[in-house]
């Protein structure tokens, strides 16, 4: 799939000029008291930008150079990093790993597992894996379940949507936590 990521952003920006919230995902992410995340699948930073007006230490990651490129351009003092996050290593961990966005079913199929145990490299001992996609479209999420168990990840809690929506709402979409448990 081929992006544009000033065209991908101008929707968002028209939503948020009708007053609608674009931060679902950013409070969400604050509810777990982060000093650092990592936006993987960041897309143009609208996520990784938000948590870093919060104060929080943010890195983003996306395989499109478009969206990289969009996100650069509103937020040149933030880390943007070119990267398949199936081969990612940032040579750091982090309390979140946000895949917000479908990102894994943009992910080429039969490169899910490892695009999740990419992400859960990245996941500090403790931190969680936080991600949203939509449910029929490809991925099942027993499946998805057993990718973050595969990466040392146990499931923790899922909602309906971002805002904490009672799962499984209409089982369209889910957002689930994954734990890294702790080392030692």
């Amino acid at each position: 799939m081929t992006w544009d990521g000033d065209e991908y952003q101008a929707r968002f920006d028209a939503l948020a000029a009708q007053g609608r919230s674009m931060h679902g995902e950013a409070d969400l992410v604050m509810t777990y008291d982060p000093a650092s995340v990592l936006d993987a699948g960041c897309g143009t930073g609208r996520v990784a930008i938000e948590l870093a007006a919060r104060g929080v230490d943010v890195v983003g990651t996306d395989i499109d150079t478009s969206m990289l490129a969009t996100a650069q351009r509103q937020a040149p003092h933030l880390s943007w990093v070119a990267s398949d996050l199936a081969d990612l290593d940032l040579g750091r961990e982090f309390d979140v790993v946000v895949m917000a966005g479908n990102v894994v079913l943009f992910t080429s199929a039969g490169a899910q597992a490892a695009v999740v145990a990419g992400a859960a490299r990245h996941v500090a001992a403790g931190g969680v894996l936080l991600t949203g996609f939509g449910l029929g479209r490809g991925v099942d999420l027993d499946e998805h379940d057993g990718w973050c168990q595969a990466a040392d990840l146990t499931p923790e809690d899922r909602w309906a949507a971002w805002d904490k929506a009672a799962w499984p709402g209409d089982g369209s979409y889910v957002v689930a936590t994954y734990r890294k448990c702790s080392r030692g």
